[in-house]
């Protein structure tokens, strides 16, 4: 791993210097040396389209694929490409058989967008969207997984959990949520939006039906690379949400090809990965968890508020509960957000809970430092909402 990490390694991405990135969550950041490899791919996509496509691609990506697997603890024919975990969700969603009076279940901070497929998904086919509670803030696991446990009923066709939710942070305990539903016969499709590079990976021994993951946030992957996994014996009636030449040709081929695209953030990945690698991988990964950790009780503490997750269930981003009031909207968040970025940092803002609370994101490019200088602004920022 190397040593130097905070401001000493903020050279390796082009993030302007007079921003206050504290938000890697969101939409990563990509650095040069992956953008350097895009580029090649995509100087060589350009030298002859046609033979590019015909006869280089299928080979390049499987290879990149093979790749990407090793990282997931997969197998290559498991695992294809998609342009985010969305897209990877909605191929799921819009494949699977359902009647009227069946029930998708989802914990109550699903990703709004996946909330929706699952909406539209129900209402074409006559079935029913049900939420499981997740206790706000510091839940506990106990009280998750009795949770679920209740709301499984004998409809319940399939959960759809984050790996980590997206609004909150939590890291779920997604291993004993699998175990329990498949005790009940239920299928689970795993967003894992915020997963790798965040937490470890073994996805075979995970043994989800699906997993969903983006690679252009925590592995800082260009953007529009994500993945979709699935388990061997639930591919049969799995299709892209674009149909095309592949139709019926099985798992790999259907999603490897669906159409002219420009494949290059997937054909980078093997050297995001390998970056990643060289920053320190897991050692990474924990230095990060740590470091959110330390920038939540830091805000907390200056702010006379709290953070909304246990240690057990914390990775590299922290809640902090703003002091004021806000309807827990995400259309009262926009104004919030805006002023943050007005004052020169990006942190989203959810309401949860009654109120306000802030996501912090922890990466390689981070220090304590900025994190003291959103301290800073914050009194501010909070004034200008007040008044």
């Amino acid at each position: 791993m190397t040593n130097a990490l905070g401001s000493a390694i903020r050279h390796e991405w082009t993030l302007d210097p007079d921003f206050l990135t504290v938000n890697h969550g969101s939409y990563g950041a990509t650095p040069r040396v992956v953008l350097a490899a895009q580029d090649d791919w995509r100087r060589r996509m350009e030298a002859q389209p046609t033979r590019f496509f015909s006869r280089e691609l299928p080979e390049a990506l499987r290879a990149a694929a093979t790749v990407l697997a090793r990282a997931l603890g997969a197998e290559s024919d498991d695992v294809v490409f998609v342009p985010n975990a969305t897209t990877g969700c909605n191929a799921v969603l819009r494949s699977i058989r359902l009647e009227p009076g069946d029930e998708l279940l989802h914990a109550s901070h699903v990703y709004n967008a996946v909330r929706n497929t699952m909406i539209h998904v129900a209402e074409r086919s006559g079935a029913k969207v049900v939420s499981a509670e997740l206790p706000f803030p510091r839940p506990d696991k106990a009280t998750i997984l009795s949770n679920i446990e209740k709301a499984i009923t004998k409809k319940t066709r399939i959960l759809v959990i984050d790996h980590i939710t997206s609004p909150s942070g939590l890291v779920l305990p997604i291993a004993e949520i699998i175990a329990l539903c498949h005790a009940s016969g239920v299928r689970v499709l795993v967003d894992g939006a915020h997963g790798p590079g965040q937490v470890p990976l073994d996805l075979e021994t995970l043994g989800a039906d699906w997993y969903v993951g983006n690679c252009h946030k925590w592995w800082s992957a260009p953007k529009g690379c994500g993945f979709l996994y699935a388990r061997g014996d639930r591919r049969t009636e799995l299709h892209p949400v674009t149909i095309s030449h592949g139709y019926g040709a099985g798992f790999t081929q259907e999603f490897d090809w669906t159409g002219t695209v420009d494949p290059t953030a997937y054909l980078a990945l093997p050297a995001a990965l390998d970056f990643f690698a060289r920053l320190g991988g897991p050692a990474l990964m924990e230095r990060n968890r740590l470091l959110a950790a330390e920038a939540g009780a830091l805000l907390a503490s200056k702010l006379g508020t709290e953070i909304g997750a246990r240690p057990e269930m914390a990775g590299a981003m922290a809640l902090v509960r703003l002091p004021f009031e806000m309807p827990p909207t995400r259309e009262a968040a926009v104004p919030v957000r805006a002023v943050l970025q007005a004052a020169g940092t990006d942190c989203p803002v959810h309401g949860l809970a009654g109120g306000p609370w802030l996501r912090l994101s922890a990466y390689a490019y981070n220090e304590r430092a900025d994190y003291e200088r959103l301290a800073e602004l914050l009194p501010g920022v909070i004034d200008r909402l007040r008044g």
